[in-house]
């Protein structure tokens, strides 16, 4: 059984139209970049590309656990099995093994781009982007492997009751009977791997960005380069700042059902990310407003043509 924040009926509805809306919003803003940037040629970036990644990460990420909350919330059929229980864990702990170092993958790029603007397009071609892009999602699935097989052994004799709105790997080590200090062991080992390997990455490359954006004479130079790395820093410390306040904790000190961290990673940040991307890139709005306008010709001359259909069969 999982818990969905509440057990007053009267509180059910509005959950479920916040978190609805949520979910809409995290779906159009996520799909329309990543269709902009499929559709549009002159996007055909590592940057870009690198963005279309993260999109779809946060489409898919958000589909593991939202819908399912959805359904329990107007259903109010708070069961979930045990297989389907492991599969929703299982890809939880991949989608954010993959952001961990999709975004030191994206630092990394930006790096190249201000640091070696000359060597760019050799570091960064588009087939190099392009093997970036599945070595870490290969990556990110064969991380949580081992986490998931030994998960799959514990006994839950004590409680079926899931003290979170999904099956996270903390509140589902807290109910079983079983000896998991191999798993969290497991856990503090794969965070350094994986969440303190990829931040170093991160942080070491905005190090020589900033030296490197200090060197600059001209004020308007500073302003172009820093504009391409303040929406992927922001995303990185909205990232890490919730990601690793819900990880790096011993498990009893967790209260899951109150920990706000958990809902800043599966709702806030996905909705956030292509606000803060897009606002302010004049060239990814320039493309939005190309395929825009685009749709409406089509639109325009399909719905004229049913007319002109419409007119000759009346007569």
């Amino acid at each position: 059984t999982v818990q969905c924040f509440s057990d007053k009926q009267a509180l059910q509805t509005p959950l479920f139209m916040v978190f609805l809306l949520a979910f809409l919003i995290i779906l159009i803003g996520n799909v329309s970049v990543f269709a902009v940037i499929t559709l549009s040629v002159q996007l055909h970036k590592p940057m870009y590309i690198l963005l279309g990644s993260l999109s779809f990460l946060d489409i898919s990420s958000t589909s593991m656990t939202l819908p399912n909350l959805l359904a329990m919330l107007h259903t109010q059929d708070k069961t979930i099995s045990i297989t389907g229980c492991m599969v929703q864990l299982y890809f939880f702990m991949a989608f954010a093994c993959i952001e961990f170092i999709l975004l030191s993958a994206m630092a990394y790029d930006r790096y190249v781009a201000i640091c070696y603007p000359l060597h760019y397009a050799l570091r960064m071609s588009l087939k190099h982007c392009a093997k970036i892009i599945v070595g870490v999602w290969v990556a990110g699935f064969l991380v949580p492997v081992i986490h998931t097989v030994l998960m799959t052994n514990l006994s839950f004799c004590s409680s079926n009751h899931i003290n979170h709105f999904f099956c996270d790997l903390t509140p589902v080590l807290k109910i079983s009977c079983s000896d998991t200090s191999l798993i969290e062991m497991i856990t503090y080992i794969y965070g350094v791997i994986v969440a303190f390997s990829t931040f170093t990455i991160t942080s070491v490359s905005y190090v020589f960005i900033l030296f490197k954006i200090l060197k600059i004479h001209s004020s308007q130079g500073k302003k172009k380069a820093l504009s391409t790395c303040t929406s992927h820093l922001t995303c990185v410390i909205i990232f890490y700042g919730s990601i690793i306040c819900l990880y790096m904790r011993p498990t009893k000190s967790i209260s899951p059902n109150q920990d706000v961290f958990a809902l800043l990673y599966v709702v806030l940040v996905p909705m956030l990310n292509p606000f803060i991307y897009t606002l302010k890139n004049k060239e990814f709005k320039a493309n939005l407003r190309k395929i825009g306008s685009r749709m409406s010709s089509i639109f325009t001359r399909f719905n004229g043509i049913n007319k002109s259909q419409n007119s000759l069969f009346i007569n």
